[in-house]
């Protein structure tokens, strides 16, 4: 956040007055030692339960659950990088990297800088890594925009393939991590690399230890296609579908922040499988508040909104998807009308 961005008297200014006010910056030790204790025991128990089970058609099953464990543990790591439980950095980054690199496989400072930068520049198509064409286009103008041959071939008909794709979601998040760790630049790049190598190690060994060769294959196939999957449902309601930015943009912080993200309705279901992150708005205005404090932050956040007369958009999860679908399929039409 910025000295502009949070200056006296601007409107994000007025509205952190207010949220601070209603104490939903404090930290909750308690709520997360509740969680991580629950999503460890949990992940815990399906491996227990993996290895009970021995070469049987039911791993089928805790192939399923372990792609919601995986995905429960990548959303504590969300909290984790954005400071929600632990205000120093140093356990901050102890236990993203356990439950990042170690526990799923996922390099926990490369996720942590490239969503950084999302949180910067929220569907910014030059600033933002979420929306580079590099699998999908998120636009028109990346679609008449030459983009490669990956984006031009699957552009056309992307908004149909989006979920199918979502399936090789969890391999790219394991190469991406890998990619990361061997280059130069990644902080703490030995230790991120040891702990990947170590879950790797772990997971195969485990798969191919207990199961035969082929139900070993059809285990990692479902567990990694359906956590793929869990985690771009996730993410896909909270800013696809919703205005793209270019250039240099007028926006202050607050109307950039609001303008290009989505809520979603639900309850404590929804709330729980999507980590919060229902409550994009206000998460985007204020990263570091714990997630339980996003619902108590919802209907402030929206009434001043409506004071100032900024569109604040909340849909149900369904909606949401049906939105970022039709966006999709616009967005590729150049591509389309090409062929």
């Amino acid at each position: 956040m910025t000295t502009t961005e949070n200056s006296v008297g601007s409107d994000f200014a007025r509205l952190s007055q207010r949220i601070s006010a209603a104490g939903l910056m404090e930290r909750r030790p308690g709520y997360y030692a509740a969680r991580i204790a629950l999503v460890t025991g949990l992940f815990a128990a399906g491996w227990v339960a993996f290895a009970l089970l021995g070469n049987s058609w039911w791993q089928l099953g805790v192939a399923a659950f372990m792609a919601v464990m995986f995905g429960q543990i990548a959303l504590l790591s969300h909290d984790l990088a954005h400071k929600q439980v632990f205000r120093r950095r140093r356990p901050t980054e102890v236990a993203g990297m356990l439950a990042g690199n170690l526990g799923i496989g996922m390099s926990y400072g490369w996720w942590m800088d490239k969503h950084t930068r999302h949180h910067a520049n929220p569907n910014h198509e030059e600033l933002d890594p979420d929306v580079d064409p590099d699998i999908l286009v998120w636009s028109k103008d990346q679609a008449r925009a030459n983009p490669g041959p990956v984006p031009r071939f699957i552009g056309r008909y992307q908004a149909f393939l989006f979920f199918p794709l979502l399936t090789l979601e969890g391999l790219n998040l394991h190469w991406s991590g890998i990619r990361a760790v061997r280059k130069p630049g990644l902080r703490h790049r030995k230790v991120e690399a040891a702990l990947l190598a170590g879950h790797f190690v772990l997971y195969l060994s485990a798969l191919f230890t207990v199961l035969s060769p082929g139900m070993a294959l059809l285990f990692f196939a479902v567990h990694q296609g359906l956590w793929g999957v869990y985690m771009g449902s996730i993410f896909a309601p909270n800013h696809k579908g919703m205005p793209t930015l270019t250039g240099r943009t007028e926006l202050d912080f607050l109307r950039k922040q609001v303008l290009t993200s989505r809520n979603v309705r639900g309850g404590v279901v929804t709330d729980v499988a999507l980590g919060g992150l229902n409550y994009q708005i206000e998460h985007h205005l204020f990263p570091s508040m714990p997630s339980p404090h996003l619902r108590r932050a919802q209907p402030i956040v929206r009434a001043y909104c409506a004071e100032l007369g900024v569109p604040y958009l909340q849909t149900s999860l369904v909606e949401s998807y049906r939105q970022a679908l039709a966006h999709l399929h616009e967005a590729g039409a150049p591509l389309r009308n090409r062929s």
